[in-house]
């Protein structure tokens, strides 16, 4: 195994940057934020990071102190990775980062479920979401996820409500991301909704993206 890359630097920041600077360190603790996670669930989250990589960076930051190996009892008996008390405080980092970074994001037709619930947390304007209060359901993907709204703020989580205000159904994280962020409609579409449809309406409002940089000038 390569040796990790230090700064060699004082700075904290640099030291951040040691612990979870490398390539795919914190696209791992973003893959963990929502719970723990089998080796084959963080391959199906990064696609693009090798077997090899992935385990490595694993590794790296088990021994930072960022997440743990822990192995389940049975009948599953297999291990999972899920981040430290330490590891979860990055989450502002990453929304920040989130937030800075969609000023000039380029297109894709891909995101993670994952990927895709994070952003939801990140891009939430609790301004816009004065007065509400509501519980939705979401299935991204086969994937069931709780979002409630309310005097807390926004919190978006995996899991399953019986007393859900509504329920969004999307066969893909792309769909969804393209009526919540793109051109795309509830009316006609792949993504379905059931129960209170103001209360969706009213949800697509509360996710701002950030104004995009502005085209260099010409010299």
């Amino acid at each position: 195994m390569a040796p990790r890359r230090d700064y060699f630097d004082g700075c904290a920041a640099a030291h951040a940057l040691d612990l979870v600077g490398e390539r795919w360190a914190l696209l791992v603790v973003r893959e963990l934020m929502l719970g723990p996670k089998r080796f084959t669930d963080l391959r199906t989250g990064l696609p693009h990071a090798s077997p090899n990589v992935l385990s490595q960076r694993l590794r790296e930051l088990e021994d930072a102190g960022v997440l743990r190996r822990r192995r389940l009892p049975p009948p599953a008996a297999s291990a999972v990775y899920e981040l430290t008390e330490w590891g979860y405080e990055l989450e502002p980092v990453l929304q920040t980062l989130g937030r800075w970074a969609a000023r000039s994001l380029p297109e894709a037709d891909h995101i993670g479920v994952d990927s895709l619930v994070m952003s939801m947390r990140t891009m939430f304007s609790a301004p816009a979401a004065e007065g509400l209060s509501a519980t939705v359901q979401f299935v991204l993907a086969d994937q069931p996820f709780v979002a409630t709204v309310g005097e807390d703020g926004f919190a978006m989580v995996r899991g399953e409500s019986a007393r859900a205000d509504a329920t969004v159904t999307a066969p893909t994280p792309e769909a969804w991301a393209d009526v919540l962020y793109g051109e795309g409609s509830l009316d006609d579409g792949p993504v379905s909704v059931t129960g209170d449809r103001a209360v969706v309406e009213r949800l697509l409002t509360l996710f701002p993206l950030p104004e995009p940089l502005a085209e260099p000038a010409a010299v």
